[in-house]
């Protein structure tokens, strides 16, 4: 038998997609890197200074686009309340660092929690619950049919370039006005949109990844102007990119 709550730290090799099910609630974070969860239709990025709130039983896909250390901790069902939803990606206050640092002495074990351990995941669930129900709105639709995951595969291949819709709805095999209709009727959003969201997320990894200058940045990601790149940045988390990377510390 083991704790109903505990801590771990662990480094990880970059890798592909894989599927992850655990039967606790899993709180992720990654204190280095970035990683990417996929569920539901729907793909998120977890760089440092965030977190990524797993119900019991949800199964998602994580990917490691580059080396990544993860704190993560491990919730019984019956030690906490229901998770707000079954994935949910959200900041991390100054509050739930310090507390998952703490926390971090308390790994698995068959001995039971002392009662001071169990009072710190105690406080750390209460708080990670509250923030989950503040989520990051850096989320991408993942799609469901194969023509839009093929389009949202090819749209995200070329984030560098100045992609042409009508291009990429010839390349799938689709009228432009049928591609359009496939984003509006899968994703809610519009095909400038997602492309908006990829090229931000994909921003966020390249700040997660190390010091690169915050231009060379943009323009890897397919913005021709670090202005229209830091307001399409702002607008989307609230952040400039500058801010954003200091987030991380």
């Amino acid at each position: 038998m083991t704790r109903q709550a505990y801590s771990f730290v662990r480094t990880f090799a970059p890798e592909p997609a894989r599927e992850l099910c655990v039967d606790r609630h899993y709180l992720l974070c990654a204190s280095a890197g970035a990683l990417r969860l996929e569920a539901r239709g729907r793909a998120w990025l977890l760089p440092p200074a965030r977190a990524a709130l797993i119900a019991a039983g949800e199964p998602i896909q994580v990917s490691l686009p580059q080396p990544v250390t993860t704190a993560s901790v491990l919730f019984e069902p019956g030690f906490t309340e229901p998770t707000p939803a079954p994935l949910t990606v959200f900041d991390l206050s100054p509050l739930a660092r310090a507390l998952l640092a703490e926390c971090g002495s308390f790994g698995d074990s068959t001995e039971p929690l002392p009662w001071y351990g169990e009072k710190l995941f105690a406080a750390l669930a209460a708080v990670a619950w509250r923030l989950a129900q503040t989520p990051s709105p850096v989320v991408v639709p993942a799609g469901r049919s194969p023509e839009l995951r093929r389009a949202l595969r090819l749209t995200e291949d070329r984030l560098a370039e100045q992609v042409r819709f009508e291009d990429l709805a010839a390349e799938i095999g689709l009228a432009p006005r049928s591609l359009a209709r496939r984003f509006e009727d899968e994703t809610g959003l519009t095909w400038r949109a997602v492309l908006r969201r990829m090229r931000i997320m994909r921003a966020i990894e390249e700040l997660a990844a190390g010091d690169t200058p915050v231009t060379k940045i943009a323009f890897a990601v397919g913005y021709t102007s670090l202005s229209a790149f830091n307001a399409a940045f702002r607008e989307l988390t609230g952040k400039s990119p500058t801010q954003y990377r200091e987030s991380f510390g």
